[in-house]
């Protein structure tokens, strides 16, 4: 990362090849690949459960600097990640997706 007037400049990602992303998806069993994204549904006990664990998604992205497209369905959370800089998938997709493993 550099600072440009003030602002954050993070590094542009590289784009996973096909081999790199079947060498990553191990790490994150329950994550489904659909072309250039992994997606994963979490299941809570009720709407506050899972707005709970969006809040902690959220303060989980913008500390990776990496948001996920989020789909909340009252006691569904569903995350998306993908690189759209990159064209695809990234390290960083995948690096996040084991974060938010960890939050449950």
């Amino acid at each position: 990362m550099t600072l440009r007037g003030g602002r954050a400049i993070y590094p542009r990602m590289t784009k996973l090849t096909p081999a790199q992303i079947k060498a990553a998806l191990p790490q994150v069993p329950a994550w489904t690949r659909k072309g250039a994204v992994i997606s994963r549904t979490f299941a809570f006990e009720n709407f506050l459960a899972a707005i709970k664990f969006v809040n902690a998604v959220a303060k989980a992205a913008e500390k990776a600097n990496h948001h996920p497209d989020i789909d909340i369905r009252w006691n569904k959370v569903t995350l998306a990640l993908s690189t759209h800089d990159a064209g695809g998938l990234t390290e960083k997709d995948f690096a996040l997706a084991v974060r938010f493993d960890g939050l449950v």
